[in-house]
């Protein structure tokens, strides 16, 4: 059996050597080489991917805000046009009534003034009928007279019997021809 010495004990004790040292240098090279290999092919591709997923969510809440201010202006923009539209309709309807009520006088006038053409047309025919109805009268009274004035002239009267001359001429014209 081999005895150690206290001094190869002591350096025994924590298990220090040099291929041990050796080992865990080669080690801690392999795995820092390991590292760097697989941080080059492993984990710089997944932080690159992070990095572009990190990047399109971004730009889709940076487009989704896009999208709601949008959204957000075409409601405030139809709710003015609903607005307007109602101003809109109150302004056509208000100048339908202004065109129906100016309609409704331009017609009130015609018929005014059809009613007038046709009142001076009737005053017009009623002075004619007048002078005519005049005219025949005076034609009537004309011969009315000759006719006294032939038979006065026939005969010789008196007061009583051209009286009663009159009288009967009278009533052989009518009442109706003096009245009117």
């Amino acid at each position: 059996m081999i005895l150690l010495t206290a001094a190869e004990t002591y350096d025994r004790m924590f298990g220090i050597d040099w291929q041990l040292l050796a080992d865990s240098t080669l080690t801690i090279i392999a795995v820092f080489v390991l590292f760097a290999v697989m941080s080059y092919f492993l984990f710089n591709p997944a932080r690159k991917m992070m990095a572009d997923r990190q990047a399109k969510i971004k730009n889709e809440l940076e487009d989704a805000r896009t999208d709601m201010e949008e959204a957000e202006r075409l409601r405030e923009e139809y709710e003015a046009k609903l607005r307007d539209i109602d101003k809109e309709a109150e302004g056509i309807l208000s100048d339908a009534r202004r065109k129906a009520l100016a309609g409704e006088n331009q017609i009130i006038a015609e018929a005014k003034e059809e009613a007038a053409r046709i009142m001076d047309r009737a005053r017009v025919e009623a002075d004619l009928e007048k002078k005519k109805l005049s005219d025949e009268v005076k034609t009537e009274i004309i011969s009315v007279a000759s006719l006294m004035a032939g038979k006065m002239v026939a005969v010789s009267m008196d007061a009583a019997d051209q009286d009663r001359l009159i009288d009967e001429t009278l009533k052989e014209m009518g009442e109706d021809t003096w009245l009117s």
